[in-house]
């Protein structure tokens, strides 16, 4: 499913690409990455308190340029971002077509490239007790009877599927948490999702959205966001060329 880097990225309108990598790199390979981040990333990354997850924000934003770059035609180091008022990273080129969104749990990371606005969520599937008591708070009535009718042994990653596409989307719109209550997932098997909005009468059909759960790991659960009526799928997993 996850092919090697590709030299050759040609990204068309309907493409969507998405790529996995490890966060835990070796030392020469942080280096290099290191040296490509920016003066507020790396304040950024000074700012953890531990060692681990410094490294793995320095990891995760230079693979990050290291991508775009391959994309751009440009030096990682000459990208240059700009923020949402909720945090939300973009190119900061005004002509840029090229939109992108990361998500990142434990040691993974995913990286979601496309020419629509995309988004991408990754959660590492632990233990949830009060998965129902999440699930009434922030979830649709809907989506939350779907997860009780469950066997106790779906519940956990029915949860966590349902999560990473709502988050998805609103990582997609930029609205963050907030909008949690707002969107309604439905899972059907062996269907896509569904995304409807609260308090319309059907799914967007003038502005649809494409939702995809996705599995990199068996321990992880992500899924990924695109405003589109179809895609073209292609998965990538990246590769350090530092290593040697």
């Amino acid at each position: 499913m996850w092919l090697p880097t590709s030299e050759n990225l040609v990204l068309s309108t309907d493409d969507v690409h998405i790529w996995l990598a490890d966060l835990d790199q070796p030392e020469r390979c942080q280096t290099q990455l290191a040296a490509t981040l920016s003066t507020d990333e790396q304040a950024r990354a000074q700012r953890f308190h531990f060692d681990v997850h410094r490294q793995r924000f320095i990891v995760g934003r230079g693979i990050l340029r290291n991508i775009l770059g391959r994309y751009l035609g440009k030096e990682p180091r000459e990208l240059e971002f700009c923020y949402s008022d909720r945090g939300k990273p973009s190119l900061a080129e005004s002509n840029s077509s090229v939109c992108f969104n990361l998500s990142h749990s434990q040691s993974l990371a995913l990286y979601a490239i496309a020419r629509r606005p995309i988004g991408i969520d990754l959660e590492y599937i632990r233990p949830l007790d009060d998965a129902l008591k999440l699930a009434q708070r922030f979830f649709s009535h809907s989506e939350y009877a779907f997860i009780e009718a469950l066997p106790p042994d779906q519940k956990q990653k029915a949860f966590f599927q349902l999560w990473t596409c709502k988050e998805a989307y609103l990582k997609a719109t930029g609205e963050g948490l907030a909008g949690l209550a707002q969107v309604e997932v439905s899972l059907t098997t062996g269907g896509m999702p569904e995304l409807h909005l609260i308090g319309q009468n059907s799914p967007q059909e003038q502005n649809p959205w494409l939702l995809q759960p996705l599995t990199p790991d068996p321990n992880y659960a992500a899924a990924v966001a695109v405003a589109a009526d179809r895609w073209q799928l292609n998965y990538w997993q990246w590769l350090s060329g530092f290593n040697n």
